[in-house]
């Protein structure tokens, strides 16, 4: 038997049917996107300062406790936090080193202030936070020594 042989017809109107994405449609979704890719960057940065901020709480109550370690072999506190570090002239009893240098440098690399006497207690010390400036809000607050 024989085949018989009709030409074969291409229809092209379900082609015109089918659209692709629009050039608005496209923006829309690269706006979305970086929307969402913006709220999740600002999330993840913002955690990081949160989690320097306690990090600095822990180092300042840390540093605390090798500057008590300190007065208890020598008698009396550091001049500076430098004498946790290399053992000053002059001072017995010194059985350091009680610190490394950079203990004595915030997670924001601000060095730790250190005053002696204290306000109201025998020492302070106090991380200044993010922005390393007296006072603040949030991670730009101070963060002080309490007993």
């Amino acid at each position: 038997m024989i085949a018989s042989r009709r030409p074969i017809r291409l229809s092209f109107t379900a082609a015109r049917h089918q659209s692709g994405m629009s050039l608005l449609e496209i923006i829309i979704v690269i706006v979305l996107i970086g929307a969402v890719l913006t709220l999740v960057a600002s999330r993840v940065l913002g955690g990081a300062d949160r989690g320097k901020a306690n990090i600095a709480k822990a180092q300042v109550q840390t540093v605390a406790s090798k500057v008590d370690n300190y007065q208890i072999d020598t008698g009396k506190l550091p001049a500076s936090l430098n004498d946790l570090v290399t053992a000053p002239a002059g001072v017995g009893g010194w059985l350091g080193p009680y610190a490394k240098p950079a203990d004595l440098n915030d997670p924001w690399g601000h060095a730790l202030e250190y005053r002696a006497p204290g306000e109201g207690q025998a020492y302070e010390l106090i991380s200044l936070g993010k922005d390393g400036k007296a006072g603040g809000s949030s991670v730009d607050a101070d963060i002080r020594y309490q007993p």
